[in-house]
């Protein structure tokens, strides 16, 4: 069974058989063979595999030195999936001239398709380091994944992962494969870590965050508190365990775990000033106890140091917004926008603060440009695309206010 797919003709592959039988057939045999090469072609233009291997399993019998027709052959059993066929008879055209290069590209895939990856793999690294043609170097680039995981080498598959991902960036049988890559070496890396360090801080710390990722609050706070234990000034120790007390009252609406997340902030704080992370948690859960003053202090202490961080901005102006201060909200959010102008939170506060202002055209605008962008991610949403996943607690709109289109 076919393991990868390709976005390929055959035609790129292999050469065209009609100058070999030209040079090497004469007379009422000529004719024959051109006739058949020619009902081949155009059988393999349409698509038509088993008229077209019929054809040509014919004229190899009747021109069996010509490596051309082997070639076709063996790219007309690669299409068929008969990778064993097609192995033998591009095995044969290389054997008869080994300057067909697309032939040994095709030589090389076959055999990965069938698992034999150590003999195929020089075929794929030529083909992926040299192919002018990106159909071909895209063939060779996921085949040559798989040969390096399935003989063991997965740095050198993460290797050709990133070329793949530079090179074809939208391409989704590539993004999966790619997943796949990277997914296989950072289990492969965290089981390492397992084995040769299984009581070290980084183990623990790893364990804490996959539990954290799951939504296994106690878990994940029992890995941190070890994690706490044996290295007391962990650089963020404090602030991710409030991240992850923080998630579970989100869940809960429990008002005592946002206590305890508000003093791992606060410790984090004491442990790390600069952590701006941990500054505009603490802005957020004084913004949601309507402390204005008290939130304000901790968005700019985040912008103190992390002057681009786009949140903090929307924080710090929904704080003005609510103080009824639009003119001191007006530049957070227009360095917000200049940061991220695909920000519908910004826009929407924008709007707000425009509206209050009594600047009419700036307002319409700027819920033009928030209903658009509304739209568009209403559309994402419809195909099933993920939200970015972010470090910090994310700004959102109250939607009992939003203006209708």
């Amino acid at each position: 069974m076919r393991l990868l797919t390709y976005m390929v003709t055959l035609s790129i592959l292999v050469a065209s058989v009609t100058a070999p039988l030209q040079a090497q057939s004469s007379g009422a045999a000529q004719s024959r063979e051109e006739l058949l090469a020619q009902q081949g072609r155009q059988a393999l233009a349409d698509g038509r595999y088993p008229e077209a291997e019929a054809t040509f399993v014919e004229l190899s019998k009747l021109e069996p030195n010509v490596a051309e027709v082997h070639a076709n052959l063996g790219a007309i059993y690669f299409q068929e999936a008969k990778f064993d066929r097609a192995v033998l008879e591009l095995r044969q055209a290389l054997s008869l001239k080994p300057v067909l290069a697309r032939a040994s590209t095709l030589l090389a895939l076959s055999l990965s398709e069938l698992g034999q990856f150590s003999e195929a793999l020089p075929g794929l690294e030529k083909a992926f380091q040299q192919a002018d043609d990106p159909a071909i170097r895209r063939m060779s680039g996921l085949q040559l994944e798989r040969a390096y995981t399935g003989l063991g080498r997965d740095r050198e598959a993460v290797e050709v992962a990133f070329k793949m991902d530079e090179w074809y960036p939208n391409d989704p049988e590539v993004l999966y494969h790619d997943g796949k890559v990277f997914g296989n070496f950072a289990y492969l890396t965290m089981h390492k870590l397992d084995v040769v360090a299984p009581q070290s801080v980084w183990k623990h710390l790893a364990a804490a965050e996959a539990y954290e990722s799951q939504g296994a609050t106690e878990l994940a706070m029992t890995e941190y508190r070890t994690v706490l234990g044996l290295s007391p000034d962990h650089p963020g120790i404090h602030y991710r365990m409030g991240k992850t007390l923080l998630a579970d009252s989100h869940q809960k609406g429990s008002a005592a775990e946002t206590a305890e997340a508000q003093k791992e902030f606060e410790l984090e704080l004491q442990s790390d000033p600069t952590n701006g992370n941990a500054a505009y948690e603490l802005g957020e859960i004084y913004r949601g106890q309507s402390e204005f003053e008290e939130a304000g202090k901790y968005f700019e202490m985040a912008l103190v140091h992390y002057p681009d961080f786009v949140e903090a901005h929307e924080g710090l102006a929904a704080v003005f917004i609510a103080q009824q201060k639009p003119a001191l909200a007006l530049p957070e959010l227009q360095r917000a926008i200049a940061l991220d102008p695909s920000s519908e939170v910004s826009w929407y506060r924008l709007y707000q603060v425009e509206r209050s202002l009594g600047k009419s055209i700036e307002q319409k605008k700027a819920l033009g440009e928030f209903q658009r962008l509304r739209q568009a991610q209403a559309n994402q949403t419809a195909t099933h695309r993920m939200a970015p996943q972010t470090e910090v607690t994310q700004q959102t709109i109250d939607t009992n206010g939003v203006p209708e289109n």
